[in-house]
């Protein structure tokens, strides 16, 4: 397989399906394309590989997968590690992430994945609030139906789609206690800096 992705410090949708790829344990290929180049380079580089114009996608084969989501399930479908066996849990997991898939669009536009930027803090608005407040919801909602250490009990690709989040709550100063979280999303939240595989990605971006 060959997982096509953008620059590691930006690219959130591609760090995702790429966190999911290194812990199912599938042998893959890495292809980068930087992005924001001059004159459309990015765009013309990226269909290359993907119909959509978009990265990232994953390359199996005769099988095009584009979209994380998307990839994210189809690997699923290969490696059984990447969802849990229970049905309430696993539908649960594929709630939160679908969630973050097609929303908290204030928090993704004022704070943007930026790993190369030192943290700091930063003004934001009501509407970013709002998200921060459904995120620190949903995570002690998730943390105590099933016990933690992660959203659904092990890691899953949910944890995959909210990884990129914490690395904003970090860039931008937030504090998950000033939006109903009681200690316990920030812990998770940490956690998830610290898995060897966003560390690994979080190295490269550097």
């Amino acid at each position: 397989m060959e997982l096509v992705i953008g620059t590691k410090k930006w690219s959130t949708w591609s760090l995702r399906p790429w966190l999911v790829l290194k812990r199912s344990g599938l042998p893959f290929t890495e292809t980068l394309v930087e992005l924001r180049q001059e004159d459309n380079r990015s765009e013309a580089e990226i269909r290359v590989h993907s119909p959509s114009g978009l990265v990232p996608v994953l390359k199996d084969g005769g099988v095009t997968v584009w979209d994380s989501l998307a990839i994210c399930e189809y690997l699923a479908e290969r490696a059984p590690n990447l969802w849990p066996k229970d049905t309430a849990a696993r539908a649960l997991g594929r709630s939160a992430a679908a969630e973050m898939h097609a929303g908290f669009q204030s928090l993704r536009g004022e704070c943007p994945m930026a790993l190369d930027v030192e943290p700091r803090a930063a003004e934001l608005s009501e509407a970013t609030h709002k998200d921060l407040r459904r995120i620190a919801e949903q995570w002690l909602y998730l943390l105590d139906r099933f016990g933690g250490p992660y959203l659904v009990g092990e890691w899953s690709i949910a944890d995959a789609f909210f990884t990129p989040v914490v690395t904003r709550l970090r860039t931008y100063g937030v504090k998950l206690s000033d939006f109903g979280d009681d200690g316990r999303g920030g812990a998770y939240a940490q956690r998830l800096l610290e898995t060897p595989e966003f560390l690994e990605w979080q190295a490269a971006a550097k």
